[in-house]
Order: C-alpha cells, then sequence, then structure tokens
C-alpha cells in the first residue's frame, strides 16, 4: 500500500511538471494524435445519450471528442492525477462549449463510482503507466455496465517506435540509461500482442479486437522534435542534467542529427506504433 501511494505520488509530481508544456504543444499533439481519439470513441461504440469514463485525461484526450459524441444527453467523466493536466483539460472544453463533461484529479486504478455506471470506458496511453493493471482492469469491469466497451491504446514496441527511442538511443553513448522493465510501469509496458488480454483474465473483460497500428509523427525541423521531446518527456531531464554543458550540447547535436535521418521533403517523418484494444464486460 505505501509503494503504491508514493509511486502514485510521483506520477503525479512528474505529470503536473510538464502540464504546462503539454498545453504549450497542443496544437502539435492534436495533429499527430487526433485519430486515434476518434478510433477509441469509435471502437468503444459512443453514441447519444451514454456515461462515459475516460482514464488518464490529462489534458483532455480522448475525453473532449467523446463529450461531442454523447451530446445531447450523454455526459463524460475525465481521470487523471495532475490537477494541473486537468486545469489545460477544462479551459479546452469551456473554449468548445461543452457542458456535459466533468475533470476529476484521482487514482485511475481506484475508481469512485458506483458499479455499473458507464457505457463506456476510453483509456488512450495511460493503462501501461499504472502499478497494478490487473487490479484496474477489476476496477474498470465493476464500474462498466453489462455490455459495456473498454477501448485502450498502449503503445507498440521499442524498435516500431523512434519517435520515443531516438533521444534514449543517443543518451546511452554519453550517460548509462537504465534498460527499462518490461513488468514495470512504463511506456512499453503493454507493447507485446495479448498482455493488455491476459491481465483482463478473470475481470469478466472478454476480448473484442486487438489491432496494432502504425502511423507517422510530423516535425517541422530537427530543431521543434527535440524542444516537443525535451519539453514533454519528463523522465529525458535527468539524464540531461547529469551532462556538462559541453556534453549536452553534443548529446543534443546527435539527436538532432540522428532526427534528421527521417527527412522526408521538407519536414521531419517519425513512426508511431501502437495497439488498440477493445474489451467487452459480459
Amino acid at each position: 500500500m505505501a509503494d503504491h501511494t508514493v509511486f502514485i505520488a510521483g506520477q503525479k509530481e512528474q505529470w503536473s511538471d510538464v502540464a504546462p508544456a503539454w498545453e504549450k504543444w497542443d496544437e502539435l499533439l492534436d495533429a499527430s494524435f487526433a485519430f486515434i481519439n476518434y478510433r477509441l470513441v469509435g471502437d468503444a461504440r459512443l453514441r447519444r445519450g451514454q456515461k462515459v469514463l475516460d482514464l488518464g485525461s490529462g489534458t483532455g484526450y480522448p475525453a473532449l471528442l467523446a463529450a461531442s459524441a454523447v451530446s445531447p444527453g450523454g455526459s463524460v467523466v475525465g481521470v487523471d492525477l495532475s490537477e494541473k493536466m486537468l486545469d489545460v483539460a477544462r479551459r479546452k472544453a469551456g473554449n468548445l462549449g461543452l457542458v456535459n463533461i466533468e475533470f476529476m484529479a484521482a487514482d485511475v486504478s481506484k475508481l469512485d463510482f458506483e458499479d455499473d455506471t458507464f457505457n463506456a470506458v476510453l483509456s488512450r496511453f495511460c493503462l501501461m503507466f499504472l502499478p497494478d493493471v490487473p487490479a484496474a482492469l477489476k476496477e474498470i469491469a465493476r464500474v462498466l455496465k453489462p455490455g459495456g466497451y473498454l477501448s485502450a491504446a498502449v503503445w507498440s514496441s521499442v524498435e516500431k517506435n523512434p519517435f520515443i527511442t531516438l533521444p534514449i538511443k543517443v543518451l546511452n553513448e554519453y550517460v548509462d540509461v537504465p534498460k527499462p522493465d518490461p513488468e514495470a510501469p512504463g511506456i512499453f509496458r503493454l507493447a507485446r500482442e495479448g498482455d493488455l488480454v491476459a491481465m483482463a483474465d478473470g475481470t469478466g473483460l472478454e476480448l473484442v479486437s486487438e489491432e496494432e497500428m502504425g502511423a507517422t509523427s510530423y516535425f517541422e525541423s530537427e530543431q521543434q522534435y527535440f524542444d516537443n521531446l525535451h519539453d514533454l518527456a519528463a523522465p529525458l531531464r535527468p539524464l540531461f542534467d547529469k551532462l556538462t554543458p559541453d556534453v549536452r550540447d553534443e548529446a543534443v547535436a546527435s539527436i538532432k542529427e540522428e532526427a534528421g535521418r527521417y527527412r522526408v521533403g521538407d519536414r521531419i517523418e517519425l513512426p508511431i506504433t501502437f495497439r488498440v484494444v477493445t474489451l467487452k464486460k459480459g
């Protein structure tokens, strides 16, 4: 219990620290990832009048799209650890004129809702960071109505996501970068086919579909790519802090050089690959 509490507190602080950066880069992020929101909303079979829960809403995705999909008559609750991230989501909801959505800061693995509350649960790039995924899936099954859907996106394997791994590969030449434990919370925790489905065993959630999807993230320049990752990827900051100024400049130059290998015409095109998993409560 204590370990869980300490871990969650650390995650909350980490995500709160990068909340301003996520708002700064919101337009670029939405340009790269908007299609994922539509996929999750579609796979969850959202329609008017439904009640929807979005786990790990961050700055509002895919909760904002879901609020439009279930209107009129429906509602959305977005949950995230970071109140600062949710403040961004609330501003965006206000700008869009959405009145059927609310955001609450809480641990998504301990849901404070009655049984059989929601028609659907959405989660974009959240579940792999949870300390106890099977327990979280039990909670999701509990709050879902019978026949309700969980639609989740998680990152696929390391080698298929240079968008994320390129700077880590370069930094590893300058500083000791700990290798991630595939069984520990982290970006690639649920990267393998069947990982999430196996963890749902015994929860009452049954597989509807699992698909690996590839796409591309676009950047105007090598500098924009570096600035974006440096701002958003909180785990990279301590690694850069270990470097002397001269070495740091060399590492940054190497990262931008590697990013330049993905140049196509007048922009950088970096592959991204993720999994979309849809489960249904029987």
